[in-house]
């Protein structure tokens, strides 16, 4: 509990990237801008080409709809004001808006981490069980798939912005990061937090180590059913069809699990450069090297373009 003569903290403050000077936070800034309205572009593109051409109305892409919806909302959460940070170091957020920030953060962050799970099901069984795809991967199947993705990243946000939020903050209110994280925030409360850590922990477990292991187990299978193809030309097309969504999960969950996994950190600037790669980077990638590598998307694109794809 706070002590008495302690006084209650009502809004925090983001320590950021004011370590580092003017110049150097100007061509931050800058540089983020620019990723950040290349992802909102590319995601955009990524949703018109699919919703415009039929032939792109598969789970594959269903998922990838999903996802770019996905990322973009989670950009939205954190990127404008880091950006606002930066021309304006020591910003204020009241505690209700830090809570809401943090509940749409996790919401979505945890929809990506299953979402990339159901895409790698879905190369599993388009690899693996070609003949029932259909069957196994259908409208409702997708649906379901999706949905139960959002429903654990809802869950996952209540139950820690609950917890995180239930501790009483005093006096130190100075956040080492650039959005409302919950490690950052559970170091500000004058509260002993070896519980809401280990709850933490667990729940970190849940969602980042069981969609992880889920992924390893299909590529498994994946690799074991490609490595049996007679074809040569077969196995290089079904090893194409995977390679862009396995860099993808690679670069998401080593960032992410090196944040969420490990001991308690000393380093707060390191994790905050580790950050920005899941925070803009990543929601960045995805759209870039998943979809915009893939020839149907770049075939559909030049069509729209006016342009006759190249065979």
């Amino acid at each position: 509990m706070p002590q008495p003569n302690f006084t209650a903290v009502t809004e925090f403050t983001f320590e950021g990237f004011s370590i580092f000077g003017w110049h150097h936070r100007l061509f931050l800034f800058v540089v983020f801008l620019v990723l950040y309205l290349l992802t909102l572009a590319s995601n955009a593109i990524i949703l018109t080409i699919i919703h415009l051409n039929h032939h792109l109305h598969t789970p594959m892409y269903f998922f990838l709809s999903v996802l770019s919806i996905s990322e973009t909302c989670y950009t939205v959460v954190i990127i404008p004001r880091m950006l606002s940070c930066l021309l304006s170091p020591q910003q204020a957020i009241s505690i209700p808006d830090c809570a809401t920030q943090l509940f749409f953060y996790l919401t979505f962050g945890v929809n990506n981490c299953f979402l990339l799970t159901a895409m790698g099901y879905d190369r599993y069984v388009a690899i693996c069980n070609p003949l029932r795809y259909s069957v196994l991967m259908g409208k409702k199947a997708c649906i379901h798939l999706a949905s139960g993705s959002c429903s654990i990243g809802l869950s996952t946000a209540i139950i820690q912005v609950s917890s995180v939020f239930s501790l009483p903050f005093c006096e130190a209110n100075v956040i080492s990061h650039f959005f409302c994280d919950i490690r950052p925030l559970m170091k500000l409360a004058c509260a002993d937090t070896t519980i809401k850590e280990f709850i933490t922990l667990l729940i970190s477990l849940c969602v980042l180590v069981l969609p992880m292991v889920l992924i390893f187990i299909s590529y498994v299978l994946i690799v074991t059913t490609i490595i049996k193809m007679a074809s040569a030309e077969g196995r290089k097309k079904a090893f194409a069809t995977c390679v862009s969504h396995l860099t993808v999960v690679i670069v998401h969950y080593g960032c992410t699990s090196f944040i969420y996994l490990k001991s308690k950190s000393q380093n707060s600037l390191q994790d905050r450069l580790i950050s920005v790669t899941y925070t803009v980077i990543t929601p960045l990638l995805n759209p870039v090297v998943y979809s915009l590598r893939n020839k149907e998307v770049k075939g559909a694109l030049l069509r729209a373009l006016g342009r006759k794809p190249l065979s």
